[in-house]
C-alpha cells in the first residue's frame, strides 16, 4: 500500500487511506503489540474515523507478533497508569463494571458491519486479546509461523472482547471448548483445516496474498457485497424459511436498484 499520511497515529494504533482500502496497523512490535485500554479506544476511534468511501479494511500488525494480548501491567495491583486496574475494576458496582467492558468491546464490534469486509493479516502470536481482535474481522490470513491461543481461561478469566461468539462459529462449540479451556496453541494447518484461516501462507507472503485478496474483494458491486454479507451473518439467527424470506427480500432490493426503480 502506497505511504499515506495517516488518519490517525496513536496509542499503538496507526489509520490509513488509500481510495477503498483502510488499513489499521498495530505500530508496539517492540511490546508484541500488548493491548491495553487506550489501545482499544484508539482501535474504537479508528473505527469512527474510517469514511464511508471504505470497502475495505485491513488489519496487520509490525514486528514478529501480531498481538501478544493484554500488557500483563493490568494484572498487578497497580496496573497501567491512568487506568483502573482489576481490582479496581473488581469493586465497581454490576452496572459500572458491565459498562466499562462494554466500552473495551467497542474497538472490537466494528469490524463486523455491514458496510466494510474486513481481513486481519496474522503472523506470529495472536493470544488472548491478540486472538479475538483476529477473530473480530471477517476474513483472516495467516502467515504459517502463526500462534492463535485463548489464555483468558487458564489466567481465571473468559474470554470477554466478543471472541466467543465468531469461535464457537467458525469452528463448532466443542472445539472452541477445548481451545479455550486448555489455551493450547493452533498454528497455521490446524487453523485452516478447522476454518479459523481462510488462507495460510508463507511469512513472506503474506502481504501479496492480502493484497490480492482485497483486490478479489472490491471487484465486486459494493451494495451486493454489503446485501450478502448482511445476510450470511444474520443466518445464524434465522431459520431455514426465514433466511429464504430474507434472501428474497434483498435479491428484490438489488434488482429494482439494478434495473433503476429503486425507491
Amino acid at each position: 500500500m502506497a505511504s499515506l499520511d495517516p488518519l490517525l497515529d496513536k496509542d499503538g494504533v496507526r489509520l490509513t487511506v488509500d481510495d477503498a482500502i483502510a488499513t489499521v496497523t498495530l505500530t508496539n512490535p517492540a511490546k508484541r503489540n500488548a493491548q491495553s485500554p487506550a489501545l482499544w479506544r484508539a482501535l474504537a476511534e479508528a473505527g469512527r474515523s474510517v469514511p464511508g468511501s471504505v470497502r475495505v479494511v485491513v488489519l496487520r500488525a509490525e514486528g514478529k507478533s501480531f498481538s501478544a494480548g493484554l500488557n500483563r501491567q493490568m494484572f498487578t495491583p497497580e496496573g497501567i497508569e491512568g487506568e483502573p486496574s482489576f481490582i479496581d475494576l473488581a469493586r465497581r458496582d454490576d452496572a459500572a463494571l458491565d459498562a466499562t467492558i462494554a466500552e473495551y468491546q467497542e474497538a472490537f464490534t466494528w469490524w463486523r458491519r455491514n458496510d466494510i469486509v474486513s481481513v486481519a493479516a496474522v503472523q506470529g502470536h495472536a493470544v488472548g486479546a491478540g486472538f479475538q481482535l483476529a477473530l473480530a474481522c471477517d476474513l483472516r490470513v495467516v502467515a504459517d509461523d502463526v500462534q492463535f491461543a485463548m489464555l483468558e481461561t487458564s489466567l481465571g478469566l473468559v474470554p470477554d472482547l466478543t471472541g466467543t461468539h465468531p469461535l464457537v462459529s467458525l469452528v463448532g462449540y466443542g472445539r472452541a471448548l477445548e481451545i479455550c479451556l486448555t489455551g493450547r496453541f493452533v498454528q497455521a494447518e490446524e487453523a485452516q483445516r478447522i476454518g479459523l484461516a481462510n488462507l495460510a501462507v508463507p511469512a513472506d507472503q503474506l502481504d501479496d496474498t492480502v493484497r490480492d485478496l482485497v483486490a478479489a474483494l472490491v471487484s465486486a458491486p459494493r451494495d451486493a457485497v454489503v446485501e450478502t454479507k448482511a445476510l450470511l451473518r444474520g443466518a445464524d439467527g434465522r431459520d431455514y424459511e426465514e433466511q429464504r424470506a430474507a434472501e428474497r427480500a434483498a435479491q428484490a432490493r438489488r434488482l429494482r436498484d439494478l434495473a433503476g426503480v429503486a425507491e
